[in-house]
């Protein structure tokens, strides 16, 4: 019994820290949006969150996509890799294409844009070849 209860707590405690870094993504300190990327990296790589994801997928791309737009190089960078976490954790189906179909077009531009980052430019190649093999419903 009070190991079950220590678990829920221990996730309870852990589902906090992933709203309170989500939040942290709208900051306005870039050095802020960055350190909560890369702590969402690290949470997305290490244990399966579909639900809690599933729920807040919406939010999480908003902010992925503030990060895309806005950032710079490491930050834009960051926010790649963490999309790709995110289209993994989500799957291949209607929640995964949706998250995948939003951010395709800001994937595509950065991409293309010779003036971004190489970094971020390859953590977006990275982001829309995953994201399309996972997610895309869409053949082509």
């Amino acid at each position: 019994g009070s190991e079950a209860a220590s678990d829920q707590g221990q996730e309870e405690e852990a589902e906090d820290r992933l709203k309170e870094l989500m939040d942290n993504l709208l900051d306005k300190s870039a050095k802020a949006r960055q350190a909560a990327l890369q702590s969402l990296r690290l949470a997305l790589s290490s244990k399966t969150l579909s639900e809690f994801l599933l729920e807040r997928r919406l939010t999480l791309t908003d902010s992925l996509e503030k990060c895309l737009k806005k950032g710079k190089g490491e930050e834009q960078a960051l926010a790649g890799t963490v999309l790709t976490l995110l289209c993994l954790q989500m799957g291949s189906g209607p929640e995964g294409e949706e998250v995948f179909c939003t951010l395709k077009p800001l994937l595509v531009s950065i991409l293309t844009d010779s003036t971004a980052s190489p970094s971020a430019r390859q953590s977006c190649a990275t982001a829309l070849g995953m994201c399309c093999y996972i997610a895309a419903a869409d053949l082509e």
